[in-house]
């Protein structure tokens, strides 16, 4: 594949010529020479692009996604770390349906005061526990925990 030029490859990828200077500059990405005063570039560098992009996505740092390349800038990626990230993700999204349900709840709520409402309450006294989880057993919102939290007493 012939060589791409920093300006083909910003168009492609969608990534700025700065970013691309500055993956350059922290070893992310590797230019093969210049062409006049643009860098060049392989065109397996859209690829790599690509899986920085989704490392960025998923809420790797750079420099975590830096190590996620062996020396011979193939992808090495440790399986326990996608796991451990993957169970980050979903704590994120339950937390995030938990309080999606309290915000529609109290946006639909009847009570003529949202302190009338019981549920309301109950979202109230356990956000001040810690963060809220989704309950699929459609208990009223709040009413749950995140796992591994224990509750106060008294």
């Amino acid at each position: 594949m012939p060589l791409l030029d920093i300006g083909e490859i910003a168009e492609r990828s969608g990534v700025p010529p700065s970013t691309l200077r500055y993956y350059e500059e922290i070893g992310l990405i590797r230019s093969e020479g210049r062409h006049g005063l643009r860098r060049q570039f392989d065109g397996d560098v859209l690829l790599r692009l690509s899986l920085i992009g989704l490392g960025k996505a998923a809420g790797f740092s750079l420099v975590e996604i830096a190590g996620m390349f062996g020396r011979d800038g193939q992808p090495a990626i440790p399986r326990a770390q996608l796991h451990a990230k993957a169970d980050d993700l979903q704590r994120q999204i339950l937390g995030l349906r938990m309080l999606r349900d309290a915000l529609r709840h109290v946006a639909d709520c009847p009570a003529p005061s949202h302190l009338e409402c019981p549920s309301f309450r109950a979202l109230l006294k356990v956000s001040a526990r810690g963060p809220l989880v989704y309950d699929p057993s459609g208990s009223p919102p709040g009413a749950r925990q995140a796992p591994g939290r224990r509750r106060r007493r008294g």
